[in-house]
């Protein structure tokens, strides 16, 4: 395992001059792991603490099928959005990289100790901040800069109208990067922020692999990997849309007796991974 602190200038790095060019310059780097991740491939993962059913399902989706395809996944190392997109990269067999707002000694928060340790052995962790620095509140946005820098496109999964990820969102446009906007729910508040986005001409992520295509990249076939990776409620969902030919949404609460916000994210990721469709308000099977 690499574990360094190093002045980050002074590598002959494309992506660490990147972050010495910002508007507000990171003028040190400190990380732990393996720094050549960054070399790759990178897309940002990010969104709301506070998320819901819908917004983790969809994260995990992303993140998964991001690492499937040996792209990077990076996101903050937060609670919520940030957690499930670097853990859905790892059970997918990926990489991920965790941008701190504190020294790379420190574990914030504390539940995310374990998670954070297996990065630092087996992927990456890094930060401007020497080692020593707790987090302050105005270090957060400020780490949403670099996160950014590092990244080839950013995805906001789920953020409300003052969440931290809409920070995200206007240094990606600012620095040009691809920038996507996970749609939700209208009348749920943690939905607002990403259409707001999509309202004001971000682009509505509708199926992850139009990330990695924007990328240049052709994404590896999933018609049998996605059905092997769905988790036994999606299976269960997907069996009842193939069982009936076409379904609605509310049928589908009553015959799992789940919440309706529960069946929306699972919908949503069948519809993501290509398995179901949506045709005059019913629920349809793609692939038999």
């Amino acid at each position: 395992m690499e574990t360094a602190t190093k002045r980050a200038f002074t590598a002959d790095k494309e992506f660490l001059r990147d972050l010495n060019e910002l508007t507000t310059p990171v003028e040190k780097i400190y990380y732990r792991g393996n720094l050549d991740l960054l070399e790759g491939p990178c897309v940002a993962v990010v969104g709301s603490r506070s998320c819901t059913a819908y917004g983790i399902k969809v994260a995990e989706h992303i993140a998964g099928r991001l690492a499937e395809n040996r792209i990077t996944v990076i996101s903050g190392l937060a609670r919520g959005i940030d957690t499930v997109a670097h853990r859905a990269a790892v059970d997918a067999g990926g990489k991920t990289v965790g941008v701190l707002a504190c020294g790379t000694d420190i574990c914030y928060p504390a539940s995310n100790g374990k998670l954070q340790k297996m990065m630092e052995k087996n992927h990456l962790i890094l930060s401007e901040h020497p080692d020593g620095t707790t987090p302050r509140p105005y270090f957060f946005p400020l780490r949403n800069r670099i996160i950014s820098c590092l990244s080839d496109a950013v995805v906001i999964v789920e953020a409300g109208n003052r969440s931290g990820a809409l920070i995200t969102a206007e240094y990606a446009a600012e620095q040009g990067k691809n920038l996507y906007a996970v749609p939700g729910n209208i009348t749920n508040r943690s939905s607002h922020g990403c259409n707001m986005l999509i309202r004001d001409g971000v682009t509505p992520l509708i199926l992850a692999d139009d990330i990695i295509t924007d990328l240049g990249l052709t994404p590896v076939t999933e018609d049998t990997a996605a059905e092997e990776s769905l988790g036994a409620e999606e299976k269960i969902v997907l069996n009842i849309v193939r069982k009936n030919g076409e379904v609605s949404i509310e049928e589908i609460v009553h015959k799992t007796n789940k919440k309706a916000a529960e069946i929306s994210g699972i919908i949503t990721v069948l519809e993501m991974k290509g398995l179901i469709f949506f045709e005059m308000g019913k629920v349809l099977a793609a692939k038999f």
